[in-house]
């Protein structure tokens, strides 16, 4: 366990009398991974481990069919954690300081025991929280919040006809929609809500970005802006590359990256990405692995449906909870020898954190500033 690790309990009291305290604290962060990385580029062994964060998928299953993803479909089938293994997972986090777990899926409101889960999991200290389509939010967060979940981050992918479209069910978007005013009504401020707006080829234009923040600002979600992947296992860019960029799509994408710029300034709290971050998203998108921005994903655990566990969605693969818990798997010379290949990108490549990785590394600072 790290030194932040073990600190971390003794300061988030205080932290939480003290937003601004908090505030100045996370800038400090900054500053510190970013002079942690620029000596990384000469000492590399000054990369270690640093699990802050896991994301476990509770289960494969979904209600939905988008046209990028393949989970529900051919992307481990059925497969679905049980709660003894979870129970374990929990515990084991706690043990090693890892403070922040998400619970998603597939879907994880179809998960059974998903309130089961919950419990524990705020119990132990840990920060949880979940990533839902939305659909089933209204007949599951009142159990959920009795439990302690407070955080919620909802997968976002048009609006309306738009929306349906693309996760190929019918009036999805209004199930959507219902669920989230349900509980806005019911518990108010209370649950922290996000919304993850893909930014691919369909929502790529100023409409879509107009209703989106419409949607937004009528309920109070920040939005996280998510870009189209192309290298996540379980994510397709669709037929005939329908999803994805290309060279072409770029004054597309330059108008819509200076409207949320420009929407971040008047409502700066309903962004979360930086303006330095969203400056670079029309690179990303274009260069795909071509972007050697280095990773900060050592500071990650992905676990699959299927008890997969790796350092990141995709790829450095660690274990399988079925066969040895997850303390027996990290911090292992394998691991350590994974954190820095994943900081030097000796990997498939990805987009992922694509604005902490920004504002981790001076070449991109000084180019996106």
């Amino acid at each position: 366990m790290s030194i932040r690790a073990r600190l971390a309990p003794l300061a988030r009291p205080v932290l939480r009398k003290h937003p601004y305290f908090k505030k100045a604290i996370k800038s400090l962060d900054v500053y510190v991974d970013l002079l942690r990385h620029s000596t990384a580029a000469v000492l590399p062994q000054i990369i270690q481990p640093d699990p802050r964060e896991i994301y476990v998928t509770l289960t494969a299953n979904c209600n939905l069919r988008c046209i990028g993803c393949k989970y529900g479909r051919d992307f481990m089938p059925g497969a679905q954690l049980s709660w003894p293994v979870v129970r374990d997972l929990l515990d084991d986090c706690k043990d090693l300081g890892i403070r922040s777990i998400r619970l998603y899926g597939g879907e994880p409101l179809l998960h059974k025991d998903l309130t089961r889960i919950v419990e524990p999991s705020v119990g132990l200290g840990l920060n949880t929280w979940m990533t839902t389509n939305g659909i089933l939010l209204r007949e599951r967060i009142d159990d959920l919040y009795k439990a302690g979940l407070r955080s919620i981050s909802l997968g976002y992918y048009g609006t309306g006809e738009e929306y349906d479209r693309y996760v190929q069910r019918k009036s999805k978007y209004t199930h959507l929609e219902e669920g989230v005013a349900y509980l806005r009504d019911r518990f108010g401020m209370n649950v922290d809500l996000a919304l993850g707006w893909v930014l691919m080829r369909p929502t790529c234009s100023i409409e879509a970005v107009r209703k989106t923040w419409e949607f937004a600002e009528r309920y109070c979600i920040p939005v996280g802006v998510s870009l189209i992947h192309y290298s996540l296992p379980y994510f397709t860019e669709g037929p005939n590359r329908e999803l994805q960029f290309q060279a072409e799509d770029r004054p597309a994408i330059d108008q819509v990256v200076a409207e949320l710029i420009r929407l971040k300034r008047i409502r700066p709290e309903l962004l979360q990405q930086s303006e330095m971050a969203l400056r670079s998203v029309p690179d990303w998108l274009l260069k795909g692995p071509g972007m050697k921005v280095p990773c900060e994903r050592y500071r990650l655990i992905w676990v699959g449906a299927d008890g997969t566990v790796q350092m990141c969605y995709v790829t450095f693969k660690l274990g399988n909870l079925h066969d040895k818990r997850l303390a027996k798997m990290l911090f292992t010379p394998e691991h350590q020898q994974f954190a820095r290949d994943a900081f030097a990108l000796r990997c498939p490549g990805c987009h992922c954190s694509y604005h902490n990785r920004i504002e981790m590394h001076a070449p991109s600072r000084l180019r996106y500033s």
